[in-house]
């Protein structure tokens, strides 16, 4: 989607002398690699700059750059720019939950209720979650509560400060402990878990347990006093001007600003070699193969494989080369990041970026530090990248006949036919994967055409039968990675009472809009999460991937391991006034319906109403392809889209300008109770 023009620049190299002449020459081909994926992430992947750094035994040894910490300025990114770092933040709450751990304050196997006393939800089983659970993602929690957690310019602590209210209502999705999905909010409540048990604010914990002793001066939160302009900008593909200072407000899932030297740094503790903070004990602890504790795809070569924090505690590729290495990538809606560390070697990559993806970030780790291991002679050789040959069909044994029928992820459902030793799916993996046709090749497995996408079927000991993904998959000029995942989960029909089926087949194909989200969100930028259009399979009773129960409730229907059950979701309508309402997490939507054109005419206003929600307008042939003008007040603003829900204009980095109003588009309106919007149009 994005395709962002950069400038690579190439920043000075940091190298901290070597022992040997011939190491500093090993030093030149590991910063030629490492410059070359670099301009190659900037150029092709909308990457607008870039930053790593490796430390070995302490010290740092590589540190470079490319691209651009500001457009306008073209200004080089240095080693001293800073990013946010994503999902590694959910180390640093790790860790200090462990530091607590160390020091006898808490117990993480015992239940998270012992250390947080209003931690309450509306199902018995919460009281088994311990901080374990939350660490290694094996809680049972439905996910992620998004809501108002990504502002520009803007630290507001209510998705923090409301959790706890919003989880009382709620129930989980399994058994706590039964297996590890994905789950931000359980790293959410290690945060309130170390400030309850700590007495300090989290943003105090880490700087005075972490930042302070290991002297970091660029590692910050949302919350921290800092010169902004340090951050390396951001950008939307369709403007020139660089965006407001993004704020991840959940700080403990993902909120922090960091370097690539101070991530190394921060990595040198998770591997055990700062104990005076963290006791080796801990960092152990951590690299455990807690997803072997639950349902899990079968043990082969992956990047996915949980400890306490880590994404991966045995990364492929390194396996290969009897190397155990440790993984955690972080992804805001702006910055991308990883961290690789080998705790046997002491040595710790970081790679950050503004845009991208931290797929790419953890390739390129990957690649740099095999090319370094060469070099210092840890790795004989760097193998080649895995090949195939094209598939072969072969007869298929008619028990694979057994698998079609209907599968369902968060959000989707879809029917799986197998015919003559084939089967189709849609794109896998966020589209990385393209939809394609897979032919039956023997031992169970369906390839692709190429051969590096097998698709197999797992009955699991919960009971469950799931789609298996093995896919080794190529980002040209960038390298090669693994992903082992279960896709999707073979679900049963559910037959609908006629009046039921009757009042779910009215909303399907309806989009439902947020109203809680504010205007200063970075969600409106490219608004799927708060726009919900409802998909529904009448015939088996589900939508938009949900069971439905009932003419106004559908719940998670899923429970997939990994990544593909994570951010699960339960929708619930209500009509109010003539108007229908989804409710997901507590957030209220409204029905397409209830949107009215916008007034065409020379003048209106908009009125934020006493609840604070937002007010959305369709475009109609009256207001099309006429200029807007907006007189907005200092806590209010709009947004406008096209009518593929392209954003074309925001009042939050457009400041005072009119906008040519697309036919078919909508526009929203948010600020606070009581706002006034003076709109005019003219042609």
């Amino acid at each position: 989607m994005k395709k962002i023009i950069a400038v690579v620049m190439a920043a000075m190299l940091v190298v901290i002398p070597m022992s040997s002449a011939s190491a500093q020459i090993s030093k030149e081909t590991v910063q030629e690699k490492a410059q070359k994926l670099a301009a190659k992430i900037v150029s092709d992947y909308g990457v607008t700059g870039l930053q790593y750094a490796i430390m070995d035994s302490g010290s740092i040894v590589l540190s470079d750059s490319a691209g651009v910490r500001n457009k306008a300025a073209n200004a080089p990114i240095t080693k001293d720019t800073m990013f946010g770092i994503g999902s590694v933040s959910k180390m640093h709450v790790t860790a200090a939950a462990m530091m607590l751990a160390d020091v006898g304050k808490i117990d993480i196997d015992q239940p998270l209720v012992t250390y947080i006393k209003d931690f309450t939800m509306a199902d018995e089983r919460y009281k088994k979650i311990t901080p374990r659970m939350l660490m290694n993602h094996s809680s049972g929690l439905y996910g992620t509560h998004y809501a108002n957690s990504m502002l520009f310019d803007d630290n507001d602590t209510r998705s923090h400060d409301e959790l706890l209210l919003r989880l009382q209502s709620e129930r989980l999705k399994s058994n706590p402990g039964e297996y590890s999905v994905y789950c931000n909010d359980g790293f959410q409540l290690l945060e309130i878990l170390v400030e309850q048990v700590s007495g300090l604010s989290y943003t105090e914990f880490l700087d005075q347990k972490v930042i302070q002793p290991l002297k970091l001066i660029s590692t910050k939160t949302p919350l921290s006093a800092f010169d902004r302009e340090k951050l390396a900008k951001t950008y939307y593909p369709t403007m020139e001007q660089a965006l407001p200072v993004e704020n991840a407000n959940v700080i403990g899932a993902g909120g922090l600003y960091s370097t690539a030297e101070e991530i190394t740094i921060f990595g040198d503790l998770l591997i055990g070699n700062r104990t005076n903070i963290l006791s080796e004990k801990s960092s152990t602890a951590m690299q455990n193969p807690e997803y072997r504790n639950g349902v899990w795809v079968p043990e082969e070569t992956n990047i996915y494989n949980y400890g306490l924090g880590w994404d991966a505690v045995s990364l492929a590729p390194f396996d290969d080369y009897g190397i155990k290495a440790l993984s955690k990538g972080g992804d805001t809606i702006m910055y991308h990041a990883a961290l690789t560390s080998l705790p046997e070697h002491n040595i710790s990559i970081a790679v950050l970026s503004s845009g991208g993806s931290s797929i790419y970030n953890s390739i390129f780790a990957t690649n740099v530090l095999l090319e370094y291991l060469q070099e210092k002679g840890k790795i004989k050789e760097v193998l080649p990248d895995r090949t195939f040959e094209p598939s072969v069909k072969v007869n298929m044994p008619e028990e694979q006949l057994t698998y079609s029928g209907l599968y369902g992820a968060v959000g989707t459902t879809i029917d799986v036919e197998i015919k003559n030793g084939e089967l189709k799916l849609p794109a896998l993996v966020g589209g990385i994967i393209p939809p394609q046709t897979y032919v039956y090749t023997g031992k169970g497995q369906f390839k692709n055409n190429d051969g590096n996408v097998s698709i197999s079927f797992d009955k699991q000991s919960n009971g469950n039968t799931y789609i298996k993904l093995n896919s080794y998959v190529d980002i040209p000029g960038i390298g090669q990675t693994i992903m082992v995942t279960y896709e999707y989960q073979k679900l049963d029909a559910n037959p609908l009472q006629a009046a039921t089926k009757a009042a779910w087949e009215k909303r399907n194909g309806k989009n439902y809009y947020e109203l809680g989200e504010k205007i200063n969100s970075l969600f409106y930028l490219s608004p799927a999460i708060l726009v919900k259009n409802i998909a529904v399979d009448s015939e088996n009773g589900y939508a938009s991937g949900t069971k439905i129960v009932d003419e106004h409730t559908a719940v998670n229907a899923v429970e997939i391991p990994v990544m593909n059950g994570r951010d699960a979701f339960n929708l619930s309508f209500h009509t109010v006034n003539n108007k229908e309402y989804l409710t997901i997490d507590g957030q209220s939507y409204l029905s397409e319906d209830a949107v009215n054109p916008i007034y065409g005419g020379k003048t209106s206003i908009c009125t934020i109403e006493d609840n604070g929600h937002a007010v959305w307008f369709k475009i109609g042939d009256n207001s099309a392809a006429k200029m807007m003008s907006v007189e907005a007040p200092a806590t209010g603003g709009f947004v406008v889209y096209d009518e593929k829900g392209m954003l074309v204009f925001s009042s939050i980095f457009n400041k005072d300008k009119p906008v040519a109003l697309p036919k078919g588009g909508m526009i929203v309106f948010g600020g606070e109770a009581g706002d006034v919007f003076q709109i005019s149009m003219k042609k």
